[in-house]
């Protein structure tokens, strides 16, 4: 089982990005699935997630900036990060849970089993 992470870099602040979470070993679409982020000197914090019925459950300070989309063909999790802040440089990390709740996700990473190597973003002011 291995989830990579990806399409992270450098932006200005108020610009965008997009991460992709792919894996191999599962089908993602049995799985909820998370992203997080680890700033230096921080805690890893749940950004947004994913359940199985297509239900997110966003962070407060991603709301309304940041979308998750599963692409199931791909076997792949996207994050859309629009008006990206300084304060969103981070590591950020997928993660799958394989005994998730059908309507709800969780943002608490103690819930997922599977995780990713991270990808860098930084957002510069």
């Amino acid at each position: 089982v291995q989830l990579q992470a990806s399409g992270g870099g450098l932006v200005q602040a108020g610009g965008s990005l997009r991460l992709s979470c792919k894996a191999s070993g599962l089908s993602l679409e049995n799985y909820a699935v998370g992203w997080f982020r680890q700033a230096p000197g921080k805690e890893r914090e749940g950004v947004l997630c994913v359940s199985l019925s297509g239900n997110t459950n966003a962070a407060r300070s991603v709301q309304g900036r940041f979308v998750i989309r599963r692409d199931n063909a791909e076997n792949t999790v996207w994050l859309q990060m629009f008006n990206l802040q300084p304060e969103d440089t981070a590591e950020y990390y997928c993660a799958a849970d394989r005994d998730p709740r059908f309507r709800d996700c969780s943002l608490s990473s103690s819930e997922f089993d599977f995780w990713g190597l991270g990808t860098q973003v930084t957002v510069s002011s």
